[in-house]
């Protein structure tokens, strides 16, 4: 049984941290199962664990000097594994929080870096300018040519906007759009207007041959990613709630948000808004709109599998993908932790594998179907997110997989283009949505599929276009 310390005895770090997270310290008796699920260990100065016993004991400046939790990549494995319920991944960004209130400089310049030009990016033009984004990180980081290879390969295959689109999310000013039954919310989130154009692509085609209509609310403005909630915990909560607010005031009672980043913000956020009247009031007061948390949200592969369903999806294959063998990566944020995205199967999902067989190809099992590929340290870490992904490749590789169905854009850029810098990969992998596959088993053509804007080209094996 755990026994809470008294607030008088606690150092002021464990205090401030409860403070501003509601997590306390304390509670952690040093199981260690966070660190022993942390993907990232290697590359820290603290295990978690470890960084949890530096609060505990009041070692502040052990504690906000730490690499650790500036790489940490969010993945919420600790806090999903915590067996006394604490958000150890809360924790972190806490840290690296008061570290910058204290003006202690970060341990990781880069992340820090990049988290401040892609929040300057999404206020500025409502939306993350990703070749802006790119552009600004090798020009302030000193690394000029960093990722030029993969820039080339990016812009030949038209995955990189040019111009900045600007949005601004009004939710006052929203009209009902009376939706039908067929008619389904969608926030596409930054990346399906631009490095993730296939993924939107083929998902409305494979929405409208199942007879359903995506509903994309005008002026929808970006999530705020991971970087919001390290940077200011407000406004990682407040970035989803304008948009949740915005559909909600469209008349829509569902959405499904196709990247893993977005849908995993989106029920954080509601998650934490409701039953805390004080939050609720004063983003009411700061976004105009009074939001009524009345609208579900879906990932990808539940909104697959479970609102759409597989014999439904089954019905619609004019060509069976036969004798294809499919490794189904979900990543982190689908999933995790539970309490939010309310997955019973949190380590071991189906959805995408149910979705696969339903698609006539052969569903792999194997044991890397949610481990991290690095997410957003693929900019100010690279390093470090080429020996995750690598990780995740070559396991799906031993399973046997000829491809790899991802159903986030981040997991796809990381584990697709990034596998041509990737120097001991003695092969490459196909690394498609699983909404293209959907589009070619469909019988949909290629161009429906975005087939052609894959860096490792799968339409051989598919026997599509080449």
């Amino acid at each position: 049984m755990a026994v809470q310390a008294d607030s008088e005895l606690r150092p002021e770090l464990a205090r401030e941290i409860e403070q501003k997270t509601g997590q306390n310290a304390f509670l952690c008796y040093q199981c260690v199962r966070c660190s022993s699920g942390c993907p990232l260990t290697d590359y820290f100065d603290y295990n978690p664990n470890q960084i949890m016993r530096l609060v505990q004991i009041g070692d502040e400046d052990a504690a906000l000097n730490a690499r650790t939790p500036w790489l940490c990549a969010s993945c919420l494995t600790c806090t999903t594994r915590c067996p006394q319920g604490l958000d150890i991944a809360r924790v972190m960004e806490s840290l690296t929080q008061i570290a910058q209130e204290r003006r202690i400089p970060p341990k990781v310049p880069e992340v820090a870096l990049f988290n401040k030009i892609f929040l300057k990016d999404a206020n500025l033009f409502g939306r993350v300018y990703e070749l802006g984004l790119m552009g600004s990180m090798n020009l302030f980081s000193g690394k000029l040519l960093q990722d030029l290879d993969l820039g080339v390969e990016m812009l030949r295959r038209s995955k990189l906007a040019f111009l900045p689109s600007f949005a601004r999310a009004r939710p006052d000013r929203a009209q009902d759009l009376h939706p039908t039954a067929q008619q389904v919310g969608y926030y596409p989130g930054c990346s399906l207007h631009s490095l993730a154009k296939e993924f939107d692509h083929s998902f409305r085609a494979v929405a409208g041959a199942l007879g359903l209509a995506l509903v994309e609310p005008k002026g929808w403005t970006c999530c705020g990613a991971s970087p919001a909630h390290r940077v200011d915990h407000y406004l990682g909560v407040k970035a989803p709630v304008v948009n949740l607010s915005l559909l909600e005031a469209s008349g829509l009672s569902e959405a499904v948000a196709p990247c893993a980043a977005c849908f995993n913000r989106f029920r954080a956020a509601a998650h934490e808004v409701r039953g805390q009247a004080e939050l609720k009031a004063r983003l009411d007061r700061d976004i105009g709109y009074s939001y009524r948390d009345s609208v579900t949200v879906w990932s990808i592969s539940d909104f697959l599998a479970n609102r759409i369903g597989a014999n439904a999806i089954r019905e619609k294959v004019t060509r069976p993908l036969e004798g294809l063998k499919v490794a189904s990566y979900y990543g982190c944020l689908l999933t995790r932790p539970p309490k939010i995205t309310g997955h019973p199967h949190p380590e071991y999902p189906m959805e995408l594998d149910d979705v696969v067989k339903a698609l006539g190809a052969e569903a792999l099992d194997w044991g890397d179907k949610t481990t991290c590929c690095g997410g957003s340290l693929a900019v100010p870490a690279k390093d470090v997110m080429l020996t995750l992904s690598q990780r995740i490749v070559e396991s799906a590789q031993a399973a046997g997989a000829d491809v790899i169905a991802v159903a986030c854009p981040l997991c796809d850029s990381n584990l697709d283009g990034r596998q041509l810098q990737m120097k001991s990969l003695k092969r490459t992998t196909p690394i498609l949505y699983i909404t293209q596959l959907m589009a070619v088993a469909f019988g949909l053509g290629e161009k429906a599929a975005g087939l052609d804007r894959k860096i490792v080209d799968a339409r051989p094996l598919l026997a599509v276009g080449r």
